[in-house]
């Protein structure tokens, strides 16, 4: 089944149009928390994930994974849970090494890749603080902060909300403990000018360390390009985190992995906290160069983006241009209020950031999820 978002449909479909069987009453989800409590009610069926008639946008899933490659050795691994499998994560860091022409050495597997930016926060962060931007990913580096092992300071936005690299360079000192940058960044999907990021990149790797998170850089237009793993490779001292959550669907399943050089990996793996489970080192192995599986869910995670642009644009809402599974967009009401009322009809995304009071973030989902929340928007604004 096709879904198409035009002007013509979004203005004529929109607020009154009924979505039947796929919509969710105001009666049975009245609110976000509601919805989610709603997965706790025993129903094995909808153990995880949310539960039928709940459109879940609002955590930067891939509800088309995993895929059937990674679902068969998931199967064979949990045939085998009575067995420690932790020794065998150098397989699947080997795969990855390959791809990128790199020894295994330089690459570090984790339960996902919070876990290696958590490690990574608590092990460089006794160095000096750690400079991040204002909005951005970076629930890792506070989790070190609140531990009192790390200090955070972050770095204006541009007024675009773009990275402001000239002023984050700004703060960087021989002193910092490490630099971290999301890129696409994670709430705006803003993909920094790769020329410059990698020219401002290698000048802070002179000074510290640099974290560069690539957990959504497969879903953009161009993922080698844009990617900061050619600098690792020369020699800079930068780190590029990746993860099999986003573009692999495979957040619950807690895979990721950073690419270095081997003597920082080392310092990584001395941070982890956990042992990999057999089932997520199988999946991982399974799906790595599963290429179909990858091109079919990039297509319908972009068409997803597409769509809602597309709807932003004919309602005249401002959006951040966005290169990754989500859009950042400004409706012109409190955040929370049109979170809730999108709640309401059973539509989850996002509710407020920082002080960014009237911006809210919409994760893509399944294309029918999308449809949903394009066909709702006009409803939700013009209330």
């Amino acid at each position: 089944m096709a879904f198409t978002t035009s002007r013509r449909n979004i203005l004529l479909g929109g607020a009154g149009l009924s979505l039947g069987g796929c919509a969710a009453s105001s009666a049975s989800v009245t609110a976000r928390s509601s919805a989610i409590a709603a997965q706790s009610t025993g129903d094995a069926a909808n153990f995880l994930g949310p539960t039928s008639g709940i459109a879940k946008l609002n955590s930067n899933e891939n509800p088309y994974g995993p895929s059937a490659s990674a679902r068969r050795l998931i199967d064979y691994a949990g045939s085998k849970g009575a067995y420690y499998a932790d020794h065998k994560v150098g397989y699947l860091g080997a795969m990855i090494a390959e791809r990128h022409g790199l020894d295994a050495e330089a690459v570090t597997v984790s339960a996902g890749s919070a876990e290696a930016l958590s490690a990574m926060a608590v092990v460089f962060g006794k160095k000096g603080p750690i400079i991040a931007p204002r909005l951005s990913f970076d629930e890792t580096l506070l989790y070190a902060e609140r531990l009192g092992l790390a200090e955070v300071q972050h770095a204006p936005m541009a007024e675009d909300l773009s990275l402001d690299l000239p002023a984050l360079e700004a703060m960087v000192t021989t002193d910092t403990g490490m630099v971290q940058i999301c890129n696409p960044n994670n709430p705006t999907g803003m993909l920094s000018d790769a020329a410059t990021l990698k020219a401002a990149v290698k000048r802070m790797s002179q000074k510290t360390t640099v974290i560069v998170d690539e957990a959504y850089i497969e879903l953009t237009d161009d993922p080698e390009a844009n990617s900061c793993v050619d600098l690792v490779k020369a020699g800079y001292n930068v780190i590029v985190a990746r993860t099999f959550s986003k573009l692999y669907g495979m957040a619950g399943i807690r895979v990721g992995y950073t690419i270095s050089s081997p003597e920082t990996a080392e310092k990584i793996r001395a941070g982890l906290m956990t042992w990999m489970s057999g089932v997520s080192i199988a999946a991982a192995v399974g799906c790595y160069n599963d290429t179909a599986f990858i091109e079919d869910s990039r297509s319908k995670l972009l068409q997803g983006r597409e769509m809602v642009t597309e709807t932003l644009d004919v309602l005249g809402l401002d959006a951040r241009p966005s290169q990754a599974s989500f859009v950042f967009f400004k409706s012109g009401k409190d955040a929370n209020t049109v979170q809730q009322a999108f709640a309401d009809r059973g539509i989850l995304i996002r509710g407020q950031y920082l002080d960014y009071s009237e911006w809210s973030r919409v994760s893509m989902g399944y294309l029918e999820d999308v449809e949903r929340f394009c066909k709702t928007l006009p409803e939700i604004i013009s209330a």
